[in-house]
C-alpha cells in the first residue's frame, strides 16, 4: 500500500509567497536578466553548510552576484586529479575556468560543528559510512600548523584558533590548483580568508600581510553595539 506524500514544509510556501510579493516583484527585472543572459558573477564564496551562516544574508546579495559553495566547516580539499568524486573542487573548478570570478573567499564562522567534531575525539561517527569523520581529516594540517590545544588552554579558545587556522589552511589549499596559482600569480584571481562570529555579527577579514583577521569595519552599528551589551 502506497504512503500519502508528505506536504511540502508549510515554512517554505510561505516564505516563497513572501518572496513573490516582495523582493521578487522588486527585483523582477534583475531576475529576467539573469534568466536571459546567465550568471556573471565576481565574487565566489566557499563557506559552511550551517544554517545560521548564509552568505547572501551576511553580505546582503542579490541575485547572481555571488557563487556560492557551502559544505561541513567550509573546507577546500588540496588538488588531487583522480576517479573520485570532488564536489568543492567541481564547483571551484566551474567558478574560476568557466565564470572566470576574479575574487575567492573562504567564509569561516564561529561555534563550527565541523571544527569542533574534529577537535573532540569523544564524539563518534553519525552514521556507518562516517563521511563527516572522513571529511574533516582535511583540518588536521591545520591543527599541526596550531601546535595544537595548550596544556592549560581553555577548549573553546583552542576552536576558535583552529577556525580561523582552518581558513588560512583552505587558502592554502586553494592554491594547489593550477588554475588558482596561474591567475593568482597573474593578478586576475584574488583570494580571501574572512570569519563571521554568529552571535555578535562580527565580521573579520584576513590580513595577507600579517597574517592576522582584523575587523571588516571600522565601528559597529549602535544598535548592533547595544545589542551584544544585553547579550554580555
Amino acid at each position: 500500500m502506497d504512503k500519502p506524500a508528505t506536504p511540502f514544509p508549510q515554512r517554505l510556501t510561505e516564505g516563497y509567497r513572501a518572496f513573490l510579493d516582495d523582493r521578487f516583484v522588486r527585483e523582477q527585472d534583475r531576475y529576467e536578466e539573469l534568466g536571459e543572459h546567465g550568471q556573471t558573477p565576481k565574487i565566489m564564496l566557499i563557506g559552511c553548510c550551517d544554517s545560521r551562516v548564509s552568505p547572501e544574508v551576511i553580505f546582503d546579495a542579490r541575485p547572481g552576484e555571488m557563487f556560492v559553495a557551502r559544505n561541513i566547516a567550509n573546507l577546500v580539499p588540496p588538488f588531487q586529479p583522480d576517479d573520485q568524486l570532488h564536489g568543492t573542487s567541481a564547483a571551484l573548478e566551474y567558478a574560476v575556468q568557466a565564470l572566470r570570478v576574479q575574487h575567492i573567499v573562504v567564509l569561516g564562522h564561529g561555534r563550527c560543528g565541523g571544527i569542533r567534531a574534529f577537535a573532540d575525539d569523544s564524539q563518534k561517527a553519525l552514521s556507518p559510512g562516517d563521511f563527516i569523520g572522513k571529511w574533516i581529516t582535511l583540518i588536521a594540517p591545520a591543527a599541526e600548523r596550531t601546535g595544537g590545544r595548550g596544556r592549560n588552554e581553555n577548549f573553546d579558545d583552542y576552536l576558535h584558533r583552529l577556525e580561523l587556522a582552518s581558513i588560512q589552511q583552505s587558502l592554502i589549499n586553494l592554491r594547489t590548483f593550477p588554475c588558482v596559482r596561474i591567475l593568482e600569480e597573474k593578478g586576475k584571481l584574488h583570494l580571501h580568508g574572512a570569519f563571521f562570529a554568529v552571535a555578535t555579527g562580527v565580521l573579520m577579514i584576513l590580513d595577507p600581510a600579517t597574517g592576522q583577521f582584523i575587523p571588516a569595519v571600522g565601528e559597529m552599528p549602535k544598535r548592533v553595539q547595544q545589542i551584544r551589551c544585553v547579550e554580555s
